[in-house]
C-alpha cells in the first residue's frame, strides 16, 4: 500500500526537543532550577542545531516527503523587542536544506515553549501575549514566508486545557494512586506530574527569584477558560499576520485529539470531555486551511469518568494503551464537524521494540488509508518523532524515534521504522 504522489509523508520534531542550549526559553530556566519538575535538563539534546542536514538527508533517503518543525521563540527573539538575524537566517537553511532534498517544510510557530522574558510578563494568561506573538508571526512571515506553504500557529492549543483536568484529578487522587502504584498515561506529553505536587512550595520561591513571578503561566502550565481565549486569539492574529504577508500560505493549527469511546452509562462524560477537546475549537479554526490531527491513544470513559487502561493491554513507555486505531476513530469523528483539510500532524509511540513500532505504523496507515478511500480530506502523516528526543519532563527516557541517537557522541542510527515509513511514499 502506497499514498498518492502529493500525500505528505513524514517525521515531525520540535525545536527544544531536539535542538539543544534553547537558553533563552521558559522551559531551559525552569530545567535549571533546583526544585525542578524536570527528571534531567535538555542540554544539548540531540544537537539538531547543528546536525539538522544530516537528519534531513536521512529522511530523504529513506522516501519521506516531508518534515514538521518548529522554530523556537526565544531564539529568534531572545529579549523582548530584539530580533536576532543569524538565528532567523539559521531557519532559512533549515528550510532550503530541506527543498534541496525534495522535502516540503511544514513549519510550526510555537510548539510548548516560550521566551523567558514572556513569562516574566504574564505567559499565557496575560491579555498582552497574543500582540507578543502576532509580533514574531509578522518578523518570521517577512522573513521565512516566501519559502513556505504551510504553517502551523500552536501545536496542541488544548494541551494547557488537558494538564488542568489530569492536574485536578492528580490533586484528588494523587495519594491512592500512589500507594496502588498506577500512573496516569492519559495526557499526549511528557509529564512528570507527582514530582510538580512535591515541589511546589519552594519551586513558587525559586521562580520568583528567577522569572519574577511565584506562577509560571507557559504554554503548557495548567490553563484557566480565560487563558484558554487567549491561546485562540493567539492563534488567530497570527493566522491574520500570515494571510497578509504571505497569502499563499496554508495555515491551521494542531490539537491534542484522544479516541474518546464510551462505556454504557459513559455517554455524557464522553461527549463533555470531546467538546472540552475539540468542538468548542470550532469556530476558532472554521476559517482555517487545515487542522492539524495529533493522536496516541484513546480514552474509555464510564460514569464515572475516564478509566483506566484496560487489565492487560499492551502499554508503551509513556503508559498509553498502544491502540493505532484511534487515529483513524479520530480523524472520522473530526471530519463530521471540520470540513476543512486534515493532516495528521503527530500520531507514534515511545518503544524501545521497532517492530511495535513498525506494527504501530502499518497499522495506522491502514486507517488513514481507509478514511481517504472513504473520501475525507487527509493530505499528510507525519511520524513522531523522527529522533529519540527530549520528551519534556520526562527527560530522555521515552524512546518515540524513528532514528535512535547516542547523546555521548550524537551518532545517529536510524530504525528499521524509518525506511518502513518511507515505502508508504507515493514518490
Amino acid at each position: 500500500m502506497t499514498f498518492a504522489q502529493d500525500f505528505f509523508i513524514g517525521a515531525a520534531t520540535a525545536a527544544h526537543q531536539v535542538e539543544g542550549n534553547n537558553i533563552h526559553s521558559d522551559y531551559w530556566a525552569q530545567e535549571q532550577m533546583i526544585h525542578t519538575d524536570f527528571l534531567e535538563p535538555s542540554g544539548d539534546a540531540t544537537d539538531h542545531y547543528n546536525r539538522y542536514a544530516e537528519d534531513i538527508r536521512l529522511m530523504a533517503k529513506a522516501g519521506l516527503n516531508a518534515y514538521r518543525f518548529s522554530v523556537e521563540w526565544a531564539r529568534i527573539e531572545p529579549e523582548e523587542g530584539h530580533f536576532d538575524e543569524a538565528e532567523i537566517s539559521h531557519y532559512m537553511d533549515v528550510i532550503r536544506t530541506c527543498k534541496e532534498n525534495g522535502i516540503e517544510p511544514f513549519v510550526t510557530l510555537l510548539h510548548f515553549t516560550s521566551p523567558k522574558w514572556l513569562i516574566s510578563k504574564g505567559g499565557w494568561e496575560s491579555d498582552e501575549t497574543p500582540g507578543y506573538f502576532a509580533r514574531y508571526t509578522r518578523f518570521v512571515m517577512e522573513r521565512l514566508g516566501k519559502e513556505l506553504r504551510y504553517v502551523c500557529t500552536i501545536n496542541e492549543a488544548n494541551m494547557g486545557v488537558q494538564v488542568a483536568a489530569i492536574a485536578e484529578r492528580y490533586k484528588k487522587q494523587m495519594m491512592a494512586k500512589m500507594q496502588a502504584g498506577q500512573t496516569d498515561g492519559t495526557v499526549q506529553m511528557g509529564l512528570n506530574l507527582e514530582k510538580m505536587m512535591a515541589n511546589q512550595e519552594a519551586a513558587a520561591k525559586e521562580r520568583m527569584e528567577i522569572f519574577g513571578v511565584s506562577k509560571t503561566e507557559c504554554f503548557t502550565s495548567p490553563r484557566t477558560p480565560h487563558g484558554d481565549e487567549i491561546v485562540i486569539k493567539a492563534h488567530q492574529a497570527a493566522r491574520a499576520v500570515i494571510r497578509e504577508t504571505a497569502p499563499h500560505i496554508r495555515t491551521g493549527l494542531t490539537l491534542s485529539l484522544h479516541d474518546i469511546q464510551a462505556l454504557p452509562g459513559g455517554e455524557e462524560k464522553a461527549a463533555k470531555e470531546w467538546a472540552e477537546e475539540f468542538t468548542h475549537y470550532l469556530p476558532a479554526i472554521a476559517d482555517d486551511d487545515f487542522l492539524g490531527v495529533q493522536n496516541y491513544t484513546r480514552t474509555l470513559m464510564d460514569a464515572s469518568g475516564s478509566l483506566p487502561v484496560p487489565e492487560g493491554a499492551e502499554l508503551t513507555q509513556m503508559d498509553y494503551e498502544f491502540y493505532p486505531e484511534a487515529l483513524e476513530h479520530v480523524l472520522r469523528k473530526v471530519s463530521k464537524d471540520f470540513k476543512g483539510t486534515l493532516i495528521v500532524t503527530e500520531n507514534g509511540i515511545a518503544s524501545s521494540d521497532d517492530t511495535r513500532r513498525t506494527a504501530f505504523i502499518e497499522s495506522a496507515l491502514s486507517g488513514v488509508h481507509a478514511c481517504i478511500s472513504d473520501g475525507l480530506p487527509v493530505k499528510g502523516y507525519f511520524y513522531w518523532s523522527l529522533l529519540d528526543n527530549f520528551e519534556w519532563q520526562k527527560g530522555y527516557s521515552m524512546t518515540f524515534g524513528l532514528v535512535a541517537v547516542d547523546r555521548s557522541s550524537q551518532k545517529r542510527s536510524p530504525k528499521p521504522s524509518l525506511d518502513f515509513l518511507g515505502s508508504y511514499c507515493g514518490r
